[in-house]
């Protein structure tokens, strides 16, 4: 078992399945890329154990809380590393985060988007510590984000050589 996968245990938490796609829906593009030491994952949405899209679904600011949101992007992270693992094999490759990119459901006037995706960068910097798991980042918020999820986040990490 790996370190990272150590860590997940206690911490409580387990990687979701590969994303049950709802019906009608095909996604021409890859979840993660890895370009040498180089790897890019598209944008994630919150999972839940089943594969599914994991609930609450909304706008921050009029249907969800700042906590609500957190607890998504925390779910979300969960969605990424779950790709990563099954892209890389394993977790404990991960040299160094780089750059997040979060994007936040917002009603008009929310302007709490990084309490939001401290959510996604709480849990990585405390799986991969400071060091490797710091990284840039940009909380943005959305109009609207695809399904009403409340948030999505896309990145930019690298591996050990």
């Amino acid at each position: 078992m790996s370190e990272i996968d150590v860590r997940l245990a206690d911490m409580g938490l387990t990687l979701p399945p590969p994303f049950t796609l709802p019906a009608g829906l095909r996604l021409p593009f890859d979840a993660v890329q890895v370009d040498g030491t180089r790897v890019f994952f598209s944008g994630h949405g919150p999972q839940g154990a089943d594969g599914l899209m994991a609930p609450p679904f909304g706008k921050l600011g009029t249907n969800l809380t700042v906590a609500e949101g957190y607890q998504s992007a925390r779910l979300v992270a969960l969605s990424v590393l779950a790709s990563l693992k099954r892209s890389i094999g394993d977790l404990d490759r991960i040299r160094r985060w780089h750059r997040i990119f979060g994007m936040v459901n917002s009603a008009p006037g929310f302007i709490e988007q990084p309490n939001v995706i401290n959510g996604f960068s709480d849990l990585i910097i405390a799986l991969y510590g400071p060091q490797r798991g710091a990284h840039t980042r940009s909380a943005v918020g959305m109009a609207e984000l695809p399904f009403n999820i409340p948030v999505e986040v896309e990145g930019e990490l690298s591996l050990f050589p």
